[in-house]
């Protein structure tokens, strides 16, 4: 993890299981290098503290929530919506020319997150085709901005498919 967690703080951390963990301590010498200062300590502190004290985390799973069963509205309306996924507010939309056979939508998904970008919103594509489009908003992201987050990729579904 990187930026995010020391809010555009410079920071980093590591999350793994034991057993990742545990195969490093195979008889060979691993070195990394480690920096901290009170400063950044703080930093860190601070944020976990803003995330426990105004309960970010289930502002993201409830917003997420709303965000993806907008999304599978959306996918009712629209064929090109070939799965909808997401945990939080790591979302994406995947997009595909035929259901069935899943074939990738990468030309319509640069023009649906060209759309989204003319009207502010900033997404990416991603997936090994391209055709995902992928939102990550910040966790401070609320139900009004979902809101105009759907209304701004409707218009620019329908735009696209015109």
């Amino acid at each position: 993890m990187g930026k995010p967690i020391g809010n555009g703080h410079p920071m980093s951390a590591i999350v793994t299981t034991r057993e990742v963990a545990d195969s490093f301590n195979n008889g060979m010498e691993y070195f990394n290098t480690f920096a901290g200062n009170p400063v950044s300590c703080a930093v860190g502190l601070a944020v976990l503290d803003v995330i426990e004290r105004d309960k970010l985390r289930d502002n993201a799973f409830n917003v997420g929530n709303y965000l993806l069963d907008g999304f599978r509205k959306m996918q009712d309306r629209f064929d090109i919506i070939g799965d909808v996924r997401g945990l939080g507010l790591f979302l994406g939309i995947e997009l595909v020319t035929d259901r069935k056979t899943k074939a990738p939508a990468t030309d319509l998904a640069r023009k649906i997150n060209d759309g989204a970008r003319a009207r502010g919103i900033l997404m990416g594509t991603e997936g090994p085709h391209d055709n995902v489009l992928k939102m990550r908003p910040s966790m401070i992201f609320n139900r009004t901005n979902a809101d105009h987050l759907l209304d701004v990729l409707s218009a620019s579904f329908e735009a696209a498919l015109r």
